[in-house]
């Protein structure tokens, strides 16, 4: 019987010794995590560049007592404007229609004493956008717009043909600035930087902002415009470990 016994307290102290050590090694992994942390930051690098094209966005709008004549006045007007564009030198793929639309003009009147909504005539408009990739021309180009007929404009705004290589550059500045403001919050914590844990760009760079800076030289019966530069800008956060 008393042989019995210690062989049962000799198993209960294996299992003993075995929780003690499970416990010890999840306490250890524990102080371990505790030593270690994360420090999240955000970067941000901007290029400013001189713009090297221009979408612009104009139209055609024209008005008949019918449907079909507010149309076909509106089609042969729009032919002559595009027309105008390609002896201009603008490329058939720089050139899209990029809104279409025919309508009703409503007038009130009173009629046999009632107030009523009656149809006057009828309105087209047609909408292209154009590439201009060489912006001294663009004055001139939109002034033959107008010309040929164009009546309406939606819009004008600069950009780069390729952004690529200024984009890498605003990338490269934004993970110095992250880095930067990591060295400086671990200095003022007294703490010390470990490894990069991840690296990820946020929002793929903005859309370029206009920053008019000069005017472009054109002839004095020309559109004048301000060609200034835009900004490419490029964002990215970083996680690095600390000790």
């Amino acid at each position: 019987m008393m042989a019995k016994v210690r062989r049962m307290l000799g198993v209960l102290g294996v299992l003993g010794l075995a929780g003690a050590l499970c416990a010890g090694a999840a306490f250890a992994q524990d102080l371990a995590q505790m030593d270690t942390g994360r420090l999240v930051v955000t970067g941000e690098g901007r290029v400013a560049a001189a713009p090297d094209m221009a979408m612009i966005t104009l139209g055609v709008r024209s008005d008949a007592r019918t449907a079909r004549d507010a149309l076909a006045h509106n089609s042969e007007r729009v032919a002559t404007v595009l027309d105008g564009l390609r002896a201009a030198g603008i490329a058939a793929r720089d050139m899209q229609t990029s809104g279409l639309s025919l309508g009703p003009n409503w007038e009130n009147r009173v009629v046999n004493g009632q107030p009523q909504n009656l149809i006057t005539g009828f309105t087209a408009a047609n909408m292209v956008t154009v590439r201009v990739r060489d912006l001294s021309g663009l004055g001139a180009i939109l002034d033959k717009v107008v010309a040929d007929g164009a009546n309406t404009f939606n819009g004008l705004q600069f950009d780069l043909q390729d952004r690529r290589a200024s984009l890498d550059k605003a990338r490269h500045r934004a993970v110095l600035d992250a880095r930067q403001k990591a060295d400086l919050y671990a200095k003022a914590a007294g703490l010390t930087l470990g490894p990069v844990l991840t690296l990820t760009e946020q929002g793929g760079g903005a859309r370029p902002q206009p920053m008019f800076a000069r005017e472009m030289s054109m002839a004095a019966d020309k559109v004048p415009l301000a060609e200034g530069e835009i900004d490419i800008t490029a964002q990215v956060e970083i996680v690095f470990a600390i000790k």
